[in-house]
């Protein structure tokens, strides 16, 4: 069983982030937390975004993490090879350790000058909806994966361990970015574990104390742990702006504009 989900993992990954991608483009007519307006053209760029950046994975990485995480495996380096543990111990503790290693990633990913011209591709949507979850510059996502491989490398992480985590944090940047209004005290119950729409919404907060801040891609426990937590925006949900105010001209929203953006001079040299 493990063999066959390791020989589809692609697969897999692609059906499961597809229906949850279809899914919460549904409720978000359904049931909408801010109702913004999103044209056909701007959902095309963001999707867009994600399909160059697996074009470019695929020509330049001969390797996806899972793949990598099997040579890994192979070869018995990294804690989890030394350290034996019930592999539903192991998951768990693999899942936990990934996602605090992404986090710190997206905490560098702000903090960094030149990361954070990659990152700010993605942070200058105007807009708060499930596609921005796919709105990453492809060097980015090269960088992110590389990254994972040191990490999958020194943990010695399970593939189906590496599998797991990488559908998680696929559904989940879709979820945190759902423009949708989650029933009663949802969103209050669920924040206290994982992120929700309305925590990471405060992370496209066109504040920066705001857009640095909430930084968790799948555990929120980090956020807290670490000191980077605000639960709400100082404006409101409803009425508060969403991206940066140096790319808010819809010449700058252009597929191109995008792919150029790392090289583009913000207005405001301050702004970070």
């Amino acid at each position: 069983m493990s063999g066959w989900l390791l020989g589809h993992a692609a697969m897999i990954r692609f059906i499961l982030v597809g229906g949850v991608l279809v899914a919460l483009l549904l409720a978000q007519r359904l049931w909408p937390r801010r109702g913004e307006v999103s044209t056909r053209w701007r959902r095309a760029r963001n999707i867009s975004m994600s399909l160059i950046a697996a074009g470019v994975i695929y020509l330049v990485l001969p390797l996806t993490a899972v793949s990598f995480a099997a040579a890994v495996e192979e070869r018995q380096i990294g804690l989890f090879n030394f350290v034996r543990w019930p592999y539903p111990v192991e998951l768990v503790a693999g899942i936990v350790a990934l996602d605090l290693a992404i986090y710190w990633q997206h905490r560098w990913m702000h903090r960094v000058p030149w990361l954070w011209r990659l990152h700010r591709v993605h942070h200058s949507d105007i807009q708060f909806e499930v596609t921005l979850g796919l709105r990453f510059h492809p060097l980015e996502i090269i960088l992110s994966l590389l990254y994972k491989f040191l990490v999958i490398a020194l943990l010695g992480a399970a593939p189906l361990t590496v599998l797991a985590y990488e559908v998680l944090l696929a559904v989940f940047s879709l979820f945190s970015h759902a423009d949708i209004a989650l029933p009663g005290g949802w969103d209050r119950r669920l924040r206290l574990l994982v992120i929700t729409p309305d925590w990471h919404r405060v992370h496209h907060s066109v504040h920066r104390e705001e857009t640095d801040s909430n930084y968790g891609n799948f555990l929120s426990l980090w956020d807290r742990c670490f000191g980077s937590r605000i639960e709400q925006p100082r404006d409101g949900h409803r009425p508060m702006l969403i991206g940066l105010d140096s790319f808010r001209d819809e010449a700058l929203q252009t597929l191109p504009a995008l792919l150029m953006n790392p090289v583009a001079r913000e207005r405001d040299p301050t702004v970070r």
